[in-house]
């Protein structure tokens, strides 16, 4: 199991974009799939992309294709969530997750059932 710390959130403007990463460290970074996933307030958190081991899987959320681009250095022990064109519903916190599990299908990348490791998230502010 790894520890995760987020950084990078802030208040932006709609339209702009943002940058935010997840440092781990305490265990085997690259046996971890990773995952981003957000939550508003008053709601569910929700899977907004991850990536496989080595990076060669990436999947993501319909609401942020297009915009978000999910990537890691295993080097560095990062990943990174780069989000561009960011719309005010796009406003959360933001939190990165771990699986050291094997995920045998797509569909495992989903769920955060899976994922045993999880960051303390970093605010995401898109408004005027």
């Amino acid at each position: 199991q790894v520890q995760l710390v987020e950084s990078g959130g802030r208040l932006v403007q709609p339209g702009g974009s943002l940058r935010p990463s997840c440092v781990a460290s305490g265990g085997s970074f690259r046996q971890n799939n990773m995952g981003w996933f957000r939550r508003v307030p008053g709601k569910e958190r929700e899977f907004v992309a991850a990536l496989s081991r080595s990076g060669g899987i990436t999947l993501y959320a319909d609401s942020v294709k297009g915009r978000f681009t999910a990537s890691r250095d295993n080097t560095a022990n990062t990943v990174y969530l780069q989000m561009n064109s960011l719309k005010p519903e796009d406003t959360a916190v933001y939190y990165c997750a771990g699986s050291q599990a094997i995920f045998g299908s797509t569909a495992h990348y989903y769920s955060e059932d899976l994922y045993d490791s999880w960051g303390q998230g970093t605010q995401v502010t898109v408004s005027s």
